[in-house]
């Protein structure tokens, strides 16, 4: 059952990026937080380029086929397995969102190559071993074999960092190596002071439901794993050289990205 009375990041995200599969709430919290980042739909933008950029390195570079995109959200172009099955047709993706109606919207659309697979699952990212032990990841994903988890602007709805840290932890633990693990998430390093008081504000009258991080409790997330050049950067500047110049600012974006490599 959806739920139209609470605001849910998907939704939010779908309308940001001109959608319309999102409700009054969702509306209302995005123009909210576009009035204090009023570059937003810059920033939502930026963050699904890097996705595209991330998994064509990854499938095209790092030889990955396998792929679990937990925090999903709804599908909208350049969607993991269609990038990942653009270069290596065989590739298999399980798709991971706590929203039936991404779930619907997935399974409507996200449909796998003939020689590869998608598959969807409702569950929480808060429950990391759950996930993990779920039969249809088991199913479709061989963890005998080198998996990319996508964490791609969901880490950010976890407040403390250690907590998202730990989920972080669990998931790596349980990939064989050669593993990769993409983050972005939200930060504040680059908002002037005005911006960070507008969220501050937001967060303190429980406004706001992401959490913004520095670029080392972002570090922090992934520790003992290996993170890949050009390491924490903003998502409009990682492996951006063929991307439409000039990119845009970090203030503009104010979202990390990153790419470890588990050895």
């Amino acid at each position: 059952m959806v739920d139209e009375t609470r605001v849910h990041s998907a939704r939010r995200y779908n309308y940001w990026l001109g959608g319309k599969d999102n409700f009054a709430v969702d509306r209302e919290s995005g123009d909210m937080i576009a009035a204090a980042h009023p570059t937003i739909r810059t920033t939502v933008v930026e963050n699904r380029g890097f996705l595209r950029r991330a998994v064509t390195f990854l499938a095209a570079e790092a030889g990955i086929r396998q792929f679990l995109d937990i925090g999903t959200g709804l599908p909208t172009a350049n969607n993991t397995h269609q990038v990942a099955q653009g270069i290596a047709p065989e590739a298999r993706i399980v798709y991971v969102d706590n929203d039936p109606m991404v779930l619907t919207h997935a399974r409507a659309l996200l449909t796998s190559t003939p020689e590869g697979r998608t598959a969807y699952l409702e569950a929480d990212l808060r429950e990391p071993a759950k996930i993990l032990a779920d039969p249809t990841v088991r199913e479709v994903l061989d963890f005998s074999r080198p998996i990319a988890v996508m964490l791609i602007a969901v880490l950010h709805f976890i407040e403390d960092t250690e907590e998202a840290a730990g989920i972080v932890r669990t998931l790596a633990e349980a990939l064989p190596p050669g593993s990769h693990i993409v983050i972005s998430n939200g930060t504040g390093d680059f908002a002037d002071e005005a911006t960070r008081a507008q969220f501050d504000a937001m967060k303190a009258s429980g406004k706001l439901d992401a959490f913004i991080r520095t670029a080392d409790e972002v570090a922090r997330l992934v520790d003992g794993l290996e993170v890949l050049e050009p390491g924490i950067v903003p998502v409009s500047d990682w492996r951006a050289a063929d991307e439409p110049q000039p990119r845009p600012t970090p203030a503009e974006v104010a979202v990390y990205g990153l790419v470890a490599r588990k050895r």
